[in-house]
């Protein structure tokens, strides 16, 4: 892959669907080229298609993030291709509704892999290159419930909760290297990994439209804070709203609140 020396490249993971498809686009129509990383390579090469009308280059990598080796191995195929990364976007992620009992062990394994692991390992691997260039940007995509627990979603819940943590720390580690991380904390948005977290088989209702947000704008929302080199964007005004009232009301208050609401939906 030649690639014009002005044009930066991203990385994305989850780039096949929902929140990262949108992020390529953005990213593409400001005018970068593009990585995209996920399991499914037929989306990844349709989207790649759709792309070339801002004139991106695209390369598509399939790679199941919740192998333990993954990371290694992505890492070795950009390597072999002399890619280096400008802009890592670490989306992707697996969410899951119910009680955290009934998960299976594999299901746990592969949230902790996908939502923590993998984000932190890939990161470790292309920030060395970005520190010695001295430029570089880190956008991860945590979420609202980064702010308060989320009983039954308490797991996925709790791996934001890292995502966002890690990525403010790493943002004061950054100051002064001319790279920067920021954390995208989407509320509920309309992508299919909420669509099948709520309206699967878990028990809990599906959700109405009216409180999804739209992805291209969440999308668009973390593409300016990571490109202003923001440490924390919450899209939307009543998600802000909603990060605040988290933020500053007592905990036993807001895990309350959150378990009666839980509670509630699964009466339904």
């Amino acid at each position: 892959m030649t690639r014009p020396a002005a044009r930066p490249l991203a990385l994305i993971t989850g780039a096949s669907a929902g929140i990262g498809a949108e992020l390529a686009r953005v990213f593409a129509r400001n005018g970068h080229d593009l990585v995209l990383v996920a399991r499914r390579k037929e989306r990844l090469d349709a989207l790649a298609v759709e792309l070339a009308k801002h004139q991106a280059q695209v390369v598509t990598i399939a790679c199941d993030l919740t192998h333990a080796d993954a990371v290694a191995n992505l890492a070795s195929e950009l390597e072999s291709r002399s890619l280096t990364i400008d802009v890592l976007i670490n989306n992707a992620g697996i969410t899951y509704a119910g009680e955290f009992s009934q998960m299976s062990q594999a299901a746990v394994a592969n949230m902790l892999q996908l939502n923590m692991v993998a984000l932190v390992q890939l990161t470790h691997r292309l920030l060395p290159a970005m520190i010695a260039h001295r430029a570089g940007r880190i956008l991860n995509v945590a979420s609202l419930s980064a702010f308060q627990p989320v009983p039954m979603m308490t797991l996925y819940a709790a791996t934001k909760v890292f995502v966002m943590s890690f990525t403010e720390g790493l943002a004061e580690e950054l100051k002064g290297t001319g790279i920067t991380a920021t954390a995208l904390c989407p509320g509920l948005t309309a992508t299919d990994m909420v669509g099948d977290a709520t309206g699967g088989t878990t028990g809990l209702p599906e959700v109405p439209e009216i409180f999804l947000a739209d992805v291209a704008s969440v999308a668009h929302e973390g593409y300016i804070a990571c490109m202003a080199g923001e440490v924390v964007r919450v899209p939307g005004v009543a998600n802000r709203m909603a990060a605040f009232w988290s933020s500053t009301t007592p905990r036993w208050l807001v895990r309350s609140l959150s378990g009666l609401v839980s509670r509630q939906l699964l009466r339904r």
